[in-house]
């Protein structure tokens, strides 16, 4: 049996998202990924087209950098959705100056009531330097809430570090 939820962190190009991929394929269900970036720049036009080549065919994609709770709840049961990523929705948010404490309730209600199996990624952004600046410091406290209130609500949690997962909490399918 497959984890309703699972959350999948690292840090920036730690393979995290690779491996949230392998889990998506090996559920043998129908796969939504749901992008949650936004195309600012020519290096972001290029990082997402590596994301696609490395993902490859029979994906549906979706592109939602805000209202992730209304994607969520049109799936079905027979899909897995791979939600990349937290961090990125999460800065869409902060930018949008929204109430990040609502947005982040809202996110975990509609991760708990999905009918499909949803695979999450996120960033750990906790582990360098304190920011120099309030917008930066206001993030890294928010992303940390995330993390740990996705991570609380996750049947199984997997950090990935150099390309290694390892099991934080449940047990890998």
């Amino acid at each position: 049996m497959h984890p309703n939820l699972t959350f999948v962190l690292g840090g920036a190009a730690s393979g995290k998202s690779a491996f949230a991929e392998q889990v998506a394929v090996s559920s043998g269900k129908n796969r939504v990924y749901i992008a949650t970036s936004q195309v600012f720049d020519d290096e972001m036009r290029q990082k997402i087209r590596q994301h696609v080549a490395q993902r490859g065919d029979g994906w549906t994609t979706i592109e939602v950098p805000i209202d992730l709770t209304t994607a969520l709840s049109a799936l079905r049961p027979d899909q897995i959705c791979l939600v990349d990523c937290a961090t990125m929705w999460l800065s869409n948010h902060l930018l949008a100056d929204s109430n990040i404490g609502k947005e982040q309730s809202d996110l975990l209600a509609a991760l708990r009531n999905c009918l499909a199996q949803v695979v999450v990624v996120s960033n750990e952004v906790g582990h360098g330097i304190v920011p120099d600046n309030d917008l930066a410091r206001t993030f890294r406290e928010a992303q940390g809430r995330l993390n740990i209130a996705l991570a609380a609500q996750a049947d199984l949690v997997v950090q990935v570090t150099a390309g290694l997962p390892q099991v934080l909490k449940g047990q890998l399918p």
